[in-house]
């Protein structure tokens, strides 16, 4: 396992005021609404194992984002599937 490098006394000692905020966009209170929690939380439906065929630089892609990356996969869906609820998804036909 990778050792952090992160100054975690550092931080711990930090107040609000010592933290550069100048980068951050405002969050807006309709976009705070919206704003959900995904890491960390037990999952409310369980999952089905299926067989996915995915392009090999994909898949790649997501390995090399180290350990979890089915839960990133999955994670990546769900948002996409929460953006788009209210659209219709229609086959194209070949």
């Amino acid at each position: 396992m990778q050792q952090s490098q992160t100054d975690w006394k550092k931080i711990d000692s930090m107040e609000d005021k010592d933290i550069n905020l100048s980068d951050l966009p405002e969050v807006s209170p309709e976009q705070f609404a919206k704003a959900v929690v995904r890491k960390g939380l037990k999952p409310v439906q369980g999952k089905t194992q299926v067989t996915l065929r995915l392009d090999t630089e994909v898949l790649n892609w997501f390995k090399a984002q180290g350990q979890g990356y089915q839960t990133n996969i999955n994670a990546l869906l769900k948002a996409y599937k929460d953006a788009n609820q209210n659209q219709s998804l229609t086959k194209k036909s070949s």
